[in-house]
């Protein structure tokens, strides 16, 4: 029977080294799949996740493809350790993540997404050399106030994450003139983020182009169950528009508070977070505190789960 779940999957900035060793040391099919990331990617990207430094597992070539590996590693053995879950409600990812909800919702296979994936960050990386920029949250404020302020100050709303949390993101000067703005305007609780660039705004539209083709190419089918997709917080209604719609992703905003609340609008009662971190189930305990919240990414997480936990 399926259970009254939702499915979400890591975004970048989860990422830690060493993640995933546990898996591979216990589980012969995650080490299966980090291997076969290892065949395309090559022996660096093993040792920039199990042996880091933190550094080198930020750089987006690697960091995206290892949060997607360990993402998918974890649900796999979900899959293969409970096979009485069913499906859920839907599936979603934050960023990057929305490769391995496409991926557990049977819409591509592992290959497919890492492949992908590798194209995207190669594209992110450029674009983040040729138009140099950043990213800040804004904490507990009104957001037509912070979309007033983007828009003065000529940037964009990244992340709409949870009540309270939204990510704004530009040129690091525009950037600068906004968190003035929002100053001026009594918003007193603003992190500027140590990312590599200004990831989901404008700076990145050159890089959702040149990721184009490669979506163009990629084999897709349409998912078995519903995937949110961070542009628009629904579903796609075709394999055309999944592609146009991870294109987008790249430079438009994440819709992730939209999101949940979609998804508990449509009966789930539990989250699962796949994937590095607890991120995601922080986000949801903020958003909608009522739900049951899980996060599966050790050992010690997979065997300690139990499906009588789950609400239904």
């Amino acid at each position: 029977m399926d259970s009254k779940t939702f499915w979400v999957f890591s975004g970048q900035g989860a990422q830690h080294p060493g993640m995933g060793r546990d898996l591979c040391d216990a589980f012969p099919t995650a080490k299966r799949r980090f291997d076969a990331a290892a065949a395309l990617l090559g022996d660096e990207f093993l040792a920039a996740v199990f042996d880091g430094p933190a550094e080198k597992l930020t750089e987006t070539r690697f960091c995206q493809p290892a949060i997607y590996t360990m993402s998918c590693a974890v649900f796999d053995l979900f899959r293969e350790r409970f096979p009485e879950a069913g499906n859920a409600v839907a599936a979603a990812g934050l960023s990057l993540g929305e490769y391995a909800a496409l991926y557990a919702a049977g819409a591509i296979d592992f290959g497919t997404g890492l492949r992908l994936l590798r194209r995207r960050a190669a594209a992110m990386e450029e674009a983040c050399r040729e138009f140099p920029g950043g990213m800040a949250s804004v904490l507990k404020a009104d957001p037509g106030t912070i979309r007033a302020a983007c828009e003065e100050a000529g940037i964009d709303v990244a992340n709409y994450n949870s009540p309270g949390q939204i990510v704004i993101s530009g040129e690091h000067a525009k950037l600068a003139y906004a968190i003035e703005l929002l100053k001026a305007r009594g918003v007193s609780r603003i992190v500027e983020l140590q990312v590599a660039g200004a990831f989901h705004s404008r700076l990145m539209s050159e890089a959702g182009r040149r990721f184009a083709p490669a979506l163009a190419e990629a084999e897709i089918r349409m998912p078995a169950i519903p995937v949110y997709h961070n542009f628009t917080a629904a579903p796609a209604g075709s394999v055309a528009e999944i592609r146009e719609l991870l294109e987008k992703q790249v430079s438009g905003s994440v819709r992730w508070e939209e999101s949940l609340r979609r998804a508990a609008a449509q009966g789930a009662l539990n989250v699962i977070e796949f994937g590095p971190g607890n991120v995601l189930t922080g986000l949801a305990r903020r958003t909608l505190p009522e739900l049951k919240l899980f996060n599966l990414n050790t050992k010690e997480s997979i065997d300690n789960f139990n499906m009588e936990d789950l609400a239904r």
